[in-house]
């Protein structure tokens, strides 16, 4: 299995590739496994996929029952595994390197910090605090032998402010932070991912979502990285809704095509050497 320091170094290098690096958002060990048969070259978790398999909403999951989840999704794959850290479980910047230090002790290639406050009254952090934990982060990230691959997401636009001007000033200060990766979940105009692109020097996570450029659009805009967030948890979700519905309401049995394909992924993941 390669070391901590190989997989981060090999997770950092594969954001500027020729490509976008495709980073299916997986929910527990077993579709991670799944994903890298599949021929992913890279993980991550899923904050609201996560909570689903706890039977909660997203936001509900502590940070133990994550970096445990986490720990669980690093030992099932030899692939880089990157985790939706959510706002670091933390609103000051020094309790955010604590926890911080438990992630990157995990093994995990990398991970997420949000500016998210989780406050009605006040959603987003105000931005010099802002950075000032992403700095805290990333100290932490990048002071041991593996270099934690810090993503510094800017919540703007999944939380009231769809403001551009706004989004970019904080990803250029999360930057200057020290972060490695800059996300912006929400954007999806192509106009508005390359003014994001060209406005800063570090790769840029785009998520995939109705409506936003293909994947060689957005390889041609500069987009450095191609997530899913808990979309895949959500599809696999409907799939059982329409297969149980179809078995309740109908009394048939059409879901059996795709449980086939279903049977022999899985065989193909799970599968020992």
């Amino acid at each position: 299995m390669p070391s901590p320091a190989d997989k981060s170094e090999r997770f950092l290098a594969r954001h500027r590739g020729t490509t976008p690096l495709l980073l299916p958002n997986a929910w527990d060990p077993g579709f991670a496994k799944v994903f890298e048969t599949l021929g992913f070259e890279a993980i991550a978790t899923t904050s609201s996929g996560h909570a689903a398999t706890l039977g909660r909403l997203d936001g509900g999951v502590t940070r133990d029952e994550v970096l445990a989840h986490a720990a669980a999704m690093v030992e099932a794959v030899d692939l880089p595994v990157s985790c939706d850290f959510e706002n670091g479980f933390a609103d000051d910047p020094e309790t955010v390197a604590a926890n911080m230090e438990l992630a990157v002790a995990t093994g995990l290639a990398g991970g997420s910090i949000e500016d998210y406050a989780r406050r009605s009254d006040e959603p987003i952090y105000e931005i010099g605090l802002a950075a000032e934990r992403i700095a805290a982060a990333a100290e932490v990230a990048h002071r041991g032998a593996a270099h934690y691959v810090l993503t510094a997401r800017a919540e703007n636009y999944l939380r009231g402010n769809p403001s551009l001007d706004d989004t970019i000033t904080r990803l250029q200060r999360y930057q200057e932070a020290g972060a490695d990766v800059l996300f912006a979940p929400g954007i999806r105009d192509a106009a508005d991912i390359k003014r994001v692109v060209e406005s800063v020097d570090l790769p840029v996570n785009v998520i995939a979502v109705p409506g936003a450029p293909t994947i060689a659009e957005l390889g041609a805009l500069g987009v450095g990285r191609v997530s899913v967030g808990g979309t895949f948890a959500a599809v696999a979700a409907g799939a059982v809704a329409q297969a149980a519905r179809e078995l309740l309401e109908q009394g048939t049995y059409g879901f059996g095509a795709l449980a086939n394909e279903g049977r022999t992924v899985m065989r193909a993941a799970f599968t020992s050497d």
